[in-house]
């Protein structure tokens, strides 16, 4: 039996932060988390459950529709150097026909066989998240030419999908949405509302079919307003949906994050952090830039924000600093609620019973080590 005691100067629980705790780590999984005598040595770090993104299109300069090789070893030290230790590898709006081999080929790197280069444990992938072909009035970055409607063909396209892909996002004004959106849903996948301009009716309307994500809430969806309230009013009034956020502090101000994590409050977040291969400027078949601002944007002249060179590290950093938002709101939403809705019920916090998926991060809230399964996946160099 291997057994291992982490201390730490804070230990975030989902429901506190205990100052000093330990997390008992046996056999990979979590046994214990207790708190220390104050009088204890500890070192100076923060312990919190291992991050989960819902929504990664790549990094730096890997592009998850095109990685091959020895690119998914670098997307797995990418993600775990900002703390990611369960992720969905993304795909935007392309082609219909150039799914079937994207899907197999992300499917088979994703959750292959170790190779020589790969000495470390992997970040798990959830599953696939598609964002598109079927979107709506707000399609953003995403190539209008490739949009298509919930039709019968859609509809049937969207049947066969493979089970590799977990998350959806889709138009909630699209014909026969809330049709596609409950079929989604009794199959375990995550029906995501996004890239729309619809009604706040048509919103609630696909909730009650089954939706529970709003994708990158106020980014790719009308203004709120309060007489014609569309799909952000639904989605900050309806207790059975979670919003996505990516607090970049360039798609959405510090004070409107805030408020939406005050509006939805704890378990109804989850940040992402839909970034992308900025600097292979592109993000599947759509050509990137980088903007003044530090975000990417389309390679033509309306300067369209395209995703994000955020990692999720930053976002708990921004939200917790910028933001001025509790530790244990800002954890849960970089953890807890993205386990929950993709129903990993394995992972997400530190309680005894889960697997120990673990980061450890500075006193200013950068990664300094990660467990995956209780086995130490990286660690900064020169850290404890």
């Amino acid at each position: 039996m291997s057994v291992e005691q982490l201390r730490a100067a804070a230990v975030v629980t989902p429901d506190a932060v205990l100052e000093p705790g330990a997390v008992v780590v046996e056999d990979g999984v979590i046994a214990d988390v207790r708190p220390l005598s104050p009088t204890t040595a500890v070192p100076s770090r923060v312990l919190a459950p291992g991050f989960v993104d819902l929504q990664v299109n790549g990094h730096d300069d890997v592009d998850v529709a095109y990685a091959q090789g020895e690119d998914w070893d670098r997307l797995d030290r990418l993600l775990l150097a900002q703390g990611v230790t369960t992720w969905c590898p993304t795909l935007v709006t392309a082609p219909l026909e150039s799914y079937e081999d994207t899907l197999a080929r992300v499917t088979g790197a994703a959750t292959g066989p170790a190779t020589p280069t790969r000495a470390h444990p992997r970040p798990a992938v959830a599953g696939v998240h598609l964002e598109g072909p079927f979107l709506g009035g707000a399609p953003g970055a995403h190539p209008r030419q490739w949009l298509l409607p919930l039709d019968g063909p859609g509809l049937a396209w969207l049947a066969q999908l493979p089970e590799t892909v977990s998350v959806m996002t889709l138009a909630p004004e699209l014909e026969h949405a809330p049709e596609a959106i409950a079929s989604l849903a009794a199959r375990g996948v995550l029906v995501a509302l996004g890239h729309s301009a619809a009604t706040y009716d048509e919103a609630v309307a696909a909730v009650d079919a089954g939706a529970r994500l709003v994708t990158h809430l106020f980014n790719g969806m009308a203004p709120l307003h309060h007489r014609s309230p569309g799909l952000v009013g639904a989605a900050l009034a309806d207790e059975r949906v979670a919003v996505s956020l990516i607090a970049d502090l360039i798609h959405v101000h510090p004070a409107v994050l805030r408020a939406a994590f005050l509006a939805k409050g704890q378990g109804r977040v989850a940040l992402v952090t839909d970034a992308v291969a900025w600097r292979a400027a592109r993000v599947g078949e759509v050509a990137l830039t980088m903007g003044d601002d530090g975000a990417p944007r389309l390679a033509n002249a309306d300067g369209t924000l395209a995703g994000s060179a955020l990692t999720m590290a930053q976002a708990v950093r921004n939200c917790v600093h910028a933001c001025r938002l509790p530790l244990t709101a800002v954890i849960d939403a970089a953890a807890t609620t993205p386990a929950r809705l993709l129903r990993l019920s394995d992972r997400g916090a530190l309680t005894k019973g889960l697997r120990a998926d673990i980061v450890a991060l500075s006193t200013d809230l950068q990664v300094t080590s990660v467990w995956i399964g209780g086995d130490r996946a990286w660690t900064l160099e020169g850290a404890e």
